[in-house]
């Protein structure tokens, strides 16, 4: 496994795991591939790369399996779900199914979480159900 920062040319693939982030109770059915598009989650993507914006991913044998990100997200409309507060990044992770529960996740926070503390930032936002499953990533401390 290879952790590295996303290039530019990767970014397309943001769509792939921003669809892959929405959690999904056992026995619920998916949503359509579509709802990416709707305002409330195309701002966690829409023209990533401006400043700010920071991407980690993990590849396997030049697949990328896991995708952690983290903008600002705090405009008027383009507010995140775990917005809480003014100018603090918002995270937002995905780990493609068959690589869940191998330490990817935690890889990929502990990357954007050193980085973002790296240009100070100390507090990052984001939004997670109670019942997912990856909940215990988000208790990850630096200390």
């Amino acid at each position: 496994m290879i952790y590295r920062l996303i290039k530019p040319t990767e970014y397309d693939a943001l769509d792939d795991f921003l669809y892959e982030a929405i959690f999904i109770p056992e026995g619920a059915p998916p949503p359509p591939r579509d709802v990416i598009l709707t305002p409330s989650l195309r701002h966690y993507v829409k023209g990533f790369g401006r400043t700010g914006d920071i991407c980690f991913i993990c590849e396997d044998n030049g697949q990328i399996v896991g995708m952690a990100w983290s903008r600002i997200l705090d405009e008027p409309g383009c507010r995140g779900y775990g917005n809480i507060g003014d100018g603090l990044p918002e995270l937002a992770i995905s780990v493609l199914s068959d690589y869940r529960n191998k330490g990817i996740g935690t890889g990929l926070i502990r990357r954007l979480h050193d980085a973002l503390g790296a240009v100070g930032y100390d507090k990052i936002s984001l939004s997670v159900q109670q019942k997912n499953p990856a909940i215990h990533l988000y208790c990850y401390s630096s200390n």
